[in-house]
């Protein structure tokens, strides 16, 4: 009984974390259709910004902005590579990748006296100052990670019920609808873009509060877990009519998670961990190809 509530106990505190992630690959992939390679570059900046500021004694729910507007910048650069220099997607997104990987090193180096890890175990964070300090010890990540997602998801919900939020969705349906409506639509798609990656940034921010460190390699693989998780939630759950997108892709993080959880808690090597994503991502994909998931989500954002 012990094992099977610390498996649905890891599989909530991940699948959390890592469902904020799933939301910003939701706008850049099912909204826009554009493959973000990018996203594997600005989650780990999201944490080695925040591991860099909680050393230097910032307050870690201000890591939380700091980080979300500094990987907006990041997925505005991807956007203007595709707008205005006309660069396809997925090269866009290995560009900025590229760029980050030197970036992160930067501030890592510059931030933690030239250390590529930043480890800040005993200092303030998001699940062990504050009200967080109150809460049971092993369900404090779950929680805390739980109100965010809440928050997020909701307010990614009424922004998508905006008018920006409606054109966003517009020029990922036909791009040439909202032309002949007089509006920009590379205005647009660099916003999501944006957006998507200032999520990707709050995955980092939140897991490397959970770890109390951060590194570079932290981004490895990424893109895949938050496309798995994507498709996952929006092929299962595309018949649940009440269900809005955003609860699809946060469901879809927890059974992608669940699955890799139950995988280890069978003694499964962490060396195919890896291999085991590739697997599950391969399936999510191959399931979704026989359903009509992108119309399907495109008509409920």
């Amino acid at each position: 009984m012990d094992i099977l509530l610390n498996i649905f106990r890891v599989t909530l505190e991940e699948g959390l974390m890592y469902a904020l992630l799933a939301m910003g690959v939701y706008i850049t992939y099912s909204i826009l259709d554009f493959p973000d390679l990018s996203v594997d570059g600005t989650m780990p900046m999201g944490a080695v910004v925040t591991a860099v500021l909680i050393i230097a004694g910032v307050n870690p729910w201000l890591c939380l902005l700091i980080s979300f507007v500094l990987c907006m910048l990041a997925g505005t650069v991807t956007g203007l590579l595709h707008v205005k220099l006309g660069i396809r997607p997925l090269l866009c997104g290995i560009i900025v990748y590229t760029a980050m990987l030197s970036i992160n090193l930067v501030i890592l180096f510059k931030g933690n006296n030239g250390i590529t890890v930043a480890s800040f175990f005993r200092k303030p964070t998001i699940f062990n100052s504050g009200i967080a300090a109150s809460l049971p010890a092993e369900w404090r990540i779950t929680i805390i990670s739980l109100i965010l997602v809440v928050i997020f998801k909701i307010a990614m919900d009424f922004y998508l019920e905006t008018k920006s939020g409606l054109l966003l969705r517009a020029v990922g349906d036909n791009e040439k609808y909202v032309t002949m409506l007089a509006r920009d639509p590379g205005k647009a798609k660099i916003l999501g873009l944006a957006i998507g990656n200032g999520f990707a940034s709050l995955a980092g921010c939140v897991i490397a509060q959970a770890k109390g460190s951060a590194d570079q390699q932290m981004g490895v693989g990424m893109v895949v877990l938050g496309l798995a998780s994507v498709i996952i939630g929006l092929s299962i759950f595309k018949n649940v009519k009440f269900m809005k997108p955003t609860t699809m892709v946060i469901l879809g993080s927890l059974l992608y998670k669940a699955c890799l959880t139950i995988a280890l808690a069978l003694n499964l090597p962490t060396e195919y961990l890896k291999l085991l994503m590739a697997v599950l991502f391969t399936i999510a994909l191959v399931f979704s190809e026989k359903l009509p998931v992108k119309n399907k989500l495109k008509r409920s954002a």
